[in-house]
């Protein structure tokens, strides 16, 4: 588990730093091991790591060569070396071993197509330092969670609403809708959250946000219109078969 936060622009606040810094901390928890920060005239972006997968170099915020992009990363990309080794047929070359940056450079050559290559749980945000533009993808499942929120001319992002409220344009008020629905359903439903103007991205939705302008789009859903003949020993083969894969 790992843990990451946001905010554009860094202007908008006193000492950007401090700012960043406040949010990281109230989701510590998330990330023990280290802390990083990304810090340019337009965005601040940061993260909080649980070592797991090269601890020695895996550090974030990481970039790619040219420094153009910059991810904030919390998951596990289960096919990265497979992926790793299909980048480098095309000529990316790699630093680290983690799939931090793998999934940097799945960006850097696919856009938000790399998605749909993406096996695994993971919530990120990745900076396009040219464009001006940030970039917020979540796991088909929402196994790792991120909220947004966009206030006073500020957009705001985290792994948890207690980061995000320590952005001094961020109002703290209940949200009478999301509360209906925790006591109806025991939760909010995506994209509410018990707060106003605070969001949840939804499981299988990817976000940009570039100069004011914010977007939302579902890269995946489950599709139950398809219909096969599958019979019943195929589908317990194709599902030990996956099973297996994702074990593996």
């Amino acid at each position: 588990m790992c843990g990451i936060a946001g905010f554009i622009p860094q202007n908008m606040v006193p000492d950007a730093r401090q700012t960043l810094n406040a949010m990281l901390t109230r989701i510590k928890h998330r990330g023990p091991d280290e802390c990083g920060l990304y810090l340019s005239d337009e965005a601040c972006i940061g993260s909080v790591r649980l070592s797991i997968i090269d601890l020695a170099s895996g550090q974030q915020p990481l970039c790619t060569s040219d420094k153009r992009y910059w991810i904030a990363y919390n998951g596990e990309v289960f096919n990265y070396p497979e992926l790793k080794r299909q980048l480098e047929a095309k000529g990316h070359r790699f630093k680290t071993n983690c799939d931090t940056e793998v999934v940097v450079h799945m960006y850097q050559e696919y856009g938000e197509k790399c998605l749909a290559q993406l096996n695994g749980q993971f919530a990120f945000a990745i900076w396009d330092s040219i464009e001006k533009k940030m970039f917020l993808a979540r796991d088909r499942m929402g196994i790792r969670p991120l909220f947004y929120s966009k206030q006073n001319g500020v957009f705001v992002f985290a792994s948890e609403i207690k980061a995000i409220i320590e952005h001094p344009s961020v109002r703290r008020e209940l949200d009478a809708l999301g509360l209906h629905q925790v006591f109806t359903f025991w939760t909010s439903l995506s994209p509410h959250t018990v707060f106003k103007e605070i969001y949840e991205l939804p499981p299988g939705h990817y976000a940009t946000y570039k100069e004011g302008t914010f977007c939302v789009n579902s890269y995946w859903r489950l599709d139950f219109s398809k219909s096969n003949n599958m019979s019943l020993i195929e589908a317990i083969e194709q599902f030990q078969s996956l099973f297996q894969d994702s074990l593996a």
